[in-house]
């Protein structure tokens, strides 16, 4: 494993959402994406320097039995671009660099560095993030495809827990449709 400044080892460590993955990074656990934290020592009082990478699958890639028109590939990535702009609006961090968002045929590969003057909340932040990345791919599935991978997994979450709400087996204690 890459050695982690220590006060943010001791944090994904603790923390049940992150485990050690084989390639000298932390993983978050619960998104469908592949999601790593990497960290290294930050200048002065600084507890870490964070390094956030979410594999994300291009809308072409996504969908299954047929291909995605360019235009409609190209205006939905810009449009999940733009949405991306705002990803640190989630964190405590202030001090950050923009988000990198590169896109390939197959993947689009989102970067976010940031500094944290506290582990505890830099490691929350790393998760904060990659949630928020999540959430905003899921806005951008467009209706009328069928899906497959990690965006036919986010939509079937998404319907049990919808269901889930309407039979009042929500876990959050709301119970019911609401009115």
């Amino acid at each position: 494993m890459t050695a982690f400044p220590d006060p943010v080892a001791r944090e994904l460590e603790a923390h049940d959402a992150f485990e050690p993955a084989d390639n000298d990074t932390y993983r978050l656990t619960t998104t469908v994406f592949e999601a790593t934290v990497i960290a290294s020592d930050a200048e002065g009082k600084r507890d870490g320097e964070f390094t956030v990478t979410v594999s994300l699958p291009t809308l072409d890639a996504a969908v299954a039995n047929e291909a995605v028109a360019s235009v409609v590939e190209d205006g939905w990535f810009e449009t999940l671009e733009r949405r991306l702009e705002d990803v640190f609006s989630v964190a405590h961090t202030g001090t950050h660099d923009d988000p990198i968002v590169e896109r390939d045929t197959e993947s689009v590969t989102v970067t976010l560095e940031y500094l944290a003057w506290d582990a505890a909340e830099g490691v929350e932040d790393a998760k904060a993030l990659i949630e928020f990345v999540e959430g905003t791919y899921a806005q951008g599935i467009i209706p009328g495809y069928k899906y497959r991978g990690a965006a036919a997994t986010l939509l079937e979450n998404a319907q049990t827990q919808g269901q889930d709400a309407a039979e009042g087996d929500d876990p959050n204690g709301a119970g019911g449709m609401p009115m």
